[in-house]
Protein backbone atom coordinates (compact mmCIF):
# COMPACT_ATOMS: atom_id res chain seq x y z
CA UNK A 1 0.00 0.00 0.00
CA UNK A 2 1.03 3.05 -0.99
CA UNK A 3 0.35 6.16 0.88
CA UNK A 4 0.55 9.71 -0.73
CA UNK A 5 -0.53 13.30 1.05
CA UNK A 6 -0.38 16.16 -0.76
CA UNK A 7 2.10 19.20 0.41
CA UNK A 8 0.34 22.33 0.69
CA UNK A 9 2.27 24.80 -1.52
CA UNK A 10 2.08 28.50 -0.54
CA UNK A 11 1.51 31.18 -2.81
CA UNK A 12 4.22 33.04 -3.94
CA UNK A 13 3.61 36.07 -2.38
CA UNK A 14 2.41 34.24 0.98
CA UNK A 15 6.01 33.12 0.99
CA UNK A 16 7.45 36.63 0.36
CA UNK A 17 5.53 38.09 3.39
CA UNK A 18 6.54 34.78 5.39
CA UNK A 19 10.12 35.75 4.87
CA UNK A 20 9.91 39.57 4.86
CA UNK A 21 8.24 40.37 8.20
CA UNK A 22 10.64 38.60 10.68
CA UNK A 23 13.47 40.29 8.62
CA UNK A 24 11.97 43.82 9.07
CA UNK A 25 11.51 42.85 12.89
CA UNK A 26 15.13 41.72 12.89
CA UNK A 27 16.31 44.82 11.09
CA UNK A 28 14.09 47.30 13.09
CA UNK A 29 15.07 45.73 16.13
CA UNK A 30 18.91 45.38 15.64
CA UNK A 31 19.87 49.09 16.01
CA UNK A 32 18.31 49.20 19.01
CA UNK A 33 20.15 46.72 20.62
CA UNK A 34 23.77 47.87 19.40
CA UNK A 35 23.20 50.96 21.02
CA UNK A 36 24.44 51.47 24.34
CA UNK A 37 23.79 54.14 26.68
CA UNK A 38 26.36 56.08 27.26
CA UNK A 39 26.28 59.86 28.84
CA UNK A 40 27.23 62.77 26.42
CA UNK A 41 30.86 63.24 27.54
CA UNK A 42 32.01 66.04 25.04
CA UNK A 43 31.59 69.16 27.39
CA UNK A 44 32.85 67.33 30.38
CA UNK A 45 35.83 68.13 31.98
CA UNK A 46 38.24 65.42 32.51
CA UNK A 47 39.89 64.23 35.20
CA UNK A 48 43.88 64.91 35.06
CA UNK A 49 46.41 63.05 37.52
CA UNK A 50 48.91 65.69 36.87
CA UNK A 51 46.13 68.56 38.24
CA UNK A 52 45.57 67.24 41.38
CA UNK A 53 45.27 69.71 44.26
CA UNK A 54 44.62 70.03 48.03
CA UNK A 55 42.67 72.92 49.60
CA UNK A 56 40.62 73.87 52.32
CA UNK A 57 38.03 76.09 53.58
CA UNK A 58 34.65 77.17 54.19
CA UNK A 59 31.56 76.20 52.31
CA UNK A 60 30.28 79.61 51.34
CA UNK A 61 27.37 78.36 48.66
CA UNK A 62 25.97 74.90 47.32
CA UNK A 63 24.42 75.21 44.48
CA UNK A 64 23.11 72.46 41.64
CA UNK A 65 24.09 72.94 37.60
CA UNK A 66 24.33 71.35 34.55
CA UNK A 67 27.30 69.28 33.35
CA UNK A 68 26.57 67.97 30.29
CA UNK A 69 23.59 65.50 30.32
CA UNK A 70 23.07 65.87 34.01
CA UNK A 71 20.72 68.62 35.64
CA UNK A 72 21.55 67.58 39.09
CA UNK A 73 25.39 67.81 39.42
CA UNK A 74 26.31 69.76 43.03
CA UNK A 75 29.15 72.14 43.20
CA UNK A 76 30.22 73.71 45.84
CA UNK A 77 31.84 77.01 46.22
CA UNK A 78 34.35 77.30 49.07
CA UNK A 79 36.14 80.54 50.19
CA UNK A 80 39.64 80.47 51.75
CA UNK A 81 40.26 84.19 52.79
CA UNK A 82 39.61 86.22 49.82
CA UNK A 83 40.51 83.52 47.31
CA UNK A 84 37.11 81.44 46.08
CA UNK A 85 37.26 77.45 44.16
CA UNK A 86 34.39 76.07 42.51
CA UNK A 87 34.62 72.48 43.54
CA UNK A 88 32.63 69.78 41.00
CA UNK A 89 31.33 66.98 43.35
CA UNK A 90 29.22 64.23 41.91
CA UNK A 91 25.22 63.82 41.18
CA UNK A 92 22.33 65.12 43.92
CA UNK A 93 21.24 61.37 43.70
CA UNK A 94 24.96 59.94 44.35
CA UNK A 95 25.15 62.26 47.34
CA UNK A 96 21.42 61.51 48.71
CA UNK A 97 21.79 57.43 48.08
CA UNK A 98 25.26 58.10 50.44
CA UNK A 99 23.47 60.45 53.31
CA UNK A 100 26.22 63.36 52.56
CA UNK A 101 25.06 66.99 52.98
CA UNK A 102 27.10 69.92 52.95
CA UNK A 103 25.88 73.43 54.14
CA UNK A 104 27.08 76.86 54.34
CA UNK A 105 29.68 77.40 57.13
CA UNK A 106 31.11 73.57 56.78
CA UNK A 107 34.51 73.84 56.58
CA UNK A 108 36.24 71.05 54.37
CA UNK A 109 39.41 70.04 52.88
CA UNK A 110 39.35 68.76 49.16
CA UNK A 111 41.33 66.48 47.25
CA UNK A 112 40.78 67.11 43.15
CA UNK A 113 41.73 67.71 39.69
CA UNK A 114 42.08 71.26 39.06
CA UNK A 115 40.63 71.75 35.57
CA UNK A 116 39.28 74.17 33.07
CA UNK A 117 35.89 74.51 32.43
CA UNK A 118 33.90 77.18 29.88
CA UNK A 119 37.37 79.30 30.96
CA UNK A 120 37.08 79.43 34.10
CA UNK A 121 38.79 76.84 36.69
CA UNK A 122 36.92 74.13 38.61
CA UNK A 123 38.45 71.48 40.81
CA UNK A 124 36.58 68.01 40.38
CA UNK A 125 36.51 66.44 43.37
CA UNK A 126 38.32 63.05 44.08
CA UNK A 127 38.29 63.29 48.34
CA UNK A 128 36.36 65.53 50.35
CA UNK A 129 37.11 65.55 54.00
CA UNK A 130 34.34 67.04 56.36
CA UNK A 131 34.96 66.74 60.14
CA UNK A 132 35.98 63.28 60.75
CA UNK A 133 34.50 61.71 57.63
CA UNK A 134 36.33 61.23 54.31
CA UNK A 135 34.00 60.77 51.56
CA UNK A 136 35.37 59.47 48.00
CA UNK A 137 34.17 60.54 44.90
CA UNK A 138 36.41 59.45 42.19
CA UNK A 139 38.62 56.54 42.36
CA UNK A 140 42.27 56.56 42.79
CA UNK A 141 42.71 57.51 38.62
CA UNK A 142 40.08 59.63 38.81
CA UNK A 143 37.04 57.81 37.52
CA UNK A 144 33.90 59.02 39.16
CA UNK A 145 32.65 55.86 41.56
CA UNK A 146 28.68 56.93 41.02
CA UNK A 147 26.63 55.86 37.38
CA UNK A 148 26.56 58.32 35.14
CA UNK A 149 22.86 57.07 33.79
CA UNK A 150 21.53 56.83 37.38
CA UNK A 151 24.00 59.64 39.23
CA UNK A 152 24.19 56.57 41.83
Amino acid sequence: MLLSFEIPVLPRKAIGVFFRIPLLLLLCVNPGLSQKAQHDDSSLPKYDLHTETKITGVIDEVNLLSVGARKDFTELIIKNGDDKAHIYLCPKPFQEEMGISFSKGDQIAVTGSKVKQDASDVILAREVVKGTDTLLFRDDKGKPVWDWRTGK
